[in-house]
């Protein structure tokens, strides 16, 4: 399996797909998933595959987003140099260096790098300053305005980190949107694991679209299925490094984990408190598995589960996810190991939802 998982993921994360731009990585995971099962797109581009089952059992929505953080070109300057807009929550004290993919179309893509002032022309009062995005400009070495157009880039070009992919000791891997493509290879793994499976619930597995522009895609997905449990798979904070010790005790390589509260508490007072039943068949199902579980709470962490649990009546809601460092910067880094583990605890989870799930609380 991890060995599936990894080529996945690579090939997910050498793919762009900005949000509102998302479509070649669902061509990717359209052609990952198993042979014979139809999936639909809807207006948004959301990508959905439902695997049928008991009618005895309650429905479940597994999600997980398609698209990536980045940029989008808003002026190009007379000599070629490109002036963009954040799309996403890009840190800008990452940003000065990085190379960067203007996403033209398959094929036709123009790299490009974001422009650091030289070291030695740098004053006192400049070292230890961060730009803000408005003030980067991007140099794709084209020397003019019309030959940056003439190679396809225009106002309102999506650009994203440079996709890349790079082994680091162990199973652990690191490149740019581990977030969330990590969570898309567990959820073709999960789709492979339960397409052959009869009792079981029905399962909706959502690909979505536009989370890092805002939450958009998986609320208008839940608007149409309207399942009665959403799982939602995303990355977990690791708090294993030393800038990050006193947040929690979600470490890489110690098994996937579920968010037990999250908060945004920055402009969007919103957040997840899972269902207890969801909580409990998590740990249940960790513990006859044999499957490591860590636990997660968190403030400044908003998913787009906490719109989806408000459709209809309600929606019995958990997120679960992987330990992940160094989140929204151009390298990311998770441990397969986790990711294996995330995808067999769920797989097991959803088989074990039986007809007396309780979706009330209390």
């Amino acid at each position: 399996m991890q060995d599936r998982l990894k080529r996945d993921l690579v090939d997910l994360m050498l793919t762009p797909g900005l949000s509102g731009h998302e479509e070649r990585v669902a061509a990717l995971i359209r052609a990952r998933l198993p042979d014979g099962l139809k999936t639909r797109t809807d207006r948004l581009g959301n990508l959905i595959l439902t695997l049928e089952g008991r009618a005895d059992r309650a429905s479940v929505m597994v999600f997980t987003h398609m698209d990536q953080l980045g940029f989008i070109v808003r002026k190009i300057e007379a000599d070629g140099l490109i002036r963009v807009e954040r799309m996403g929550g890009v840190p800008e004290r990452a940003l000065a260096a990085q190379a960067v993919l203007c996403c033209v179309g398959e094929g036709s893509d123009v790299p490009g790098l974001i422009a650091n002032k030289a070291h030695h022309a740098t004053g006192p009062d400049e070292k230890y300053k961060v730009l803000k995005a408005p003030e980067i400009f991007i140099d794709t070495g084209h020397g003019s305005k019309a030959a940056v157009e003439a190679a396809g880039v225009r106002i309102g070009t999506p650009i994203v980190y440079l996709p890349r992919a790079m082994d680091l000791a162990g199973v652990r891997i690191a490149g740019t949107s581990v977030d969330d493509r990590a969570g898309c290879a567990v959820l073709i793994e999960l789709v492979r694991a339960l397409s052959a499976v009869k009792n079981r619930p029905t399962v909706h597995a959502v690909f979505s679209v536009q989370e890092e522009f805002n939450l958009r895609g998986a609320l208008v997905a839940a608007q149409m299925l309207k399942p009665d449990i959403a799982i939602q798979i995303d990355l977990m904070l690791a708090t294993d490094t030393p800038d990050m010790a006193d947040r929690g005790e979600m470490q890489l390589g110690a098994g996937p984990g579920m968010s037990l509260y999250s908060f945004h508490g920055r402009g969007t007072l919103n957040g997840v408190i899972p269902h207890p039943s969801l909580v409990a068949l998590m740990e249940r199902t960790a513990a006859s598995e044999g499957l490591a579980l860590q636990r997660s709470a968190q403030v400044g962490v908003l998913t787009d589960l906490s719109y989806v649990q408000l459709v209809g009546e309600g929606v019995a809601a958990i997120d679960m996810g992987f330990p992940m460092r160094y989140s929204h910067s151009a390298l990311e880094c998770c441990d397969l190991a986790d990711l294996e583990g995330l995808t067999r605890l769920l797989a097991a989870a959803i088989r074990a939802i039986g007809p007396d799930f309780a979706l009330n609380r209390g």
